[in-house]
């Protein structure tokens, strides 16, 4: 199952944990093989979605993402211009 680290965890509290968002939001994976990964805020997760939390951090991963990130580590960070960058890598 995918896993966050600490600054993932910290960064997907950050833009879900939002006064106009519910409780059920989280950020949002779904990928296909040859086009990459999206990455979303979700009010909630979508038929079929698989569920990670962690530390109070929610992602919600359809079908192909879930495969694809089975053993895999989310890591966030943000960058010079503000922007969230987001990477992976494998479990150790």
């Amino acid at each position: 199952m995918l896993t966050l680290t600490e600054n993932a965890s910290t960064i997907v509290k950050q833009l879900t944990h939002v006064p106009e968002a519910p409780d059920t939001a989280g950020l949002r994976i779904s990928g296909a093989a040859e086009e990459g990964f999206a990455v979303t805020a979700a009010g909630q997760p979508e038929a079929g979605d698989s569920v990670v939390e962690q530390d109070g951090a929610v992602v919600y991963l359809d079908a192909t993402a879930a495969q694809q990130l089975d053993a895999m580590v989310l890591d966030a960070g943000v960058d010079d211009t503000g922007a969230v960058q987001f990477g992976l890598t494998a479990q150790a």
